[in-house]
């Protein structure tokens, strides 16, 4: 058997293969952890249907690389901080990242609310930057979290261009009602992408939670013209009333036009 370029002898095909099965088993442990907030050991192993010493073998070895810690909760785990620093490298190094910064900080300084620019993984939608505005009351988000797309403005943009049977393919057909104004199926969500497609921006007035109100424009690339991101201003619905979104929507959309062609530059 040859070796490396270490010296150090290949792993034969069922070392391999074991290997992959363990980086995957990981994987879904930090996954599930990421979804659900806060998980014990017992139950994470009950929710992949995998042993529990091997789980919890998976959890200690994260735990030592700072994946996940112990959170006040004894016996319950959570991301941690080397989640983060992996998120903000890869945000570090995204071009439309760095073009976008600028465009929301101003955003942000200018309507007062919480502006954040998302985009499509999957079937989920991904805040990748969030800048806050000044006001006492304000949403908070996480960078790196998913929305779904049904409820979100963001979700809407993202979505718009896409045909009814692909968005079924990707979403599913039936959705989780968050709030009595939640779109719950395909039909409706297909008329609403309509709207949003033939306006040029979206927008959900308590639709994820009640009191909070999104507005949402497309970000395009320079070269395709294809949507690859959302831009997005939320706050509390009585500082975000209908009557003032064409002027939100004005500030948007100028801003997701700089964003556009700061890319080119």
């Amino acid at each position: 058997m040859g070796k490396d370029l270490h010296g150090t002898p290949p792993l034969p095909v069922e070392g391999r293969a074991k290997t992959v099965h363990a980086v995957e088993r990981a994987l879904d442990v930090l996954e599930l952890i990421a979804a659900e907030g806060r998980l014990g050991v017992s139950e994470t192993a009950d929710r992949l249907d995998v042993h529990r010493s091997t789980v919890a073998r998976l959890v200690t070895s994260l735990q030592q690389r700072g994946f996940v810690e112990e959170s006040a909760n004894r016996g319950q785990y959570q991301l941690g901080f080397a989640v983060v620093r992996l998120a903000e490298a890869t945000v570090a190094q995204s071009a439309l990242v760095e073009s976008a910064q600028p465009e929301c900080d101003r955003l942000a300084e200018h309507l007062g609310e919480t502006v954040n620019l998302a985009v499509l993984d999957r079937s989920s939608i991904v805040n990748v930057l969030e800048c806050r505005g000044d006001r006492r009351v304000a949403v908070r988000t996480w960078v790196g979290k998913e929305s779904p797309a049904h409820a979100t403005a963001t979700g809407k943009v993202l979505f718009c261009e896409m045909s009814p049977t692909y968005v079924e393919q990707r979403i599913g057909s039936a959705y989780e009602e968050f709030t009595a104004r939640t779109i719950v199926d395909i039909a409706s969500l297909a008329r609403e992408l309509w709207k949003v497609r033939a306006g040029g921006w979206a927008a959900t007035v308590e639709e994820l939670e009640e009191g909070l109100t999104s507005v949402a424009v497309p970000v395009r690339s320079p070269v395709s013209k294809r949507i690859v991101a959302a831009l997005c201003v939320s706050g509390p619905s009585y500082r975000l009333p209908e009557a003032c979104f064409s002027e939100v929507v004005q500030a948007l959309s100028d801003a997701a036009l700089r964003i556009e062609q700061n890319q080119v530059a």
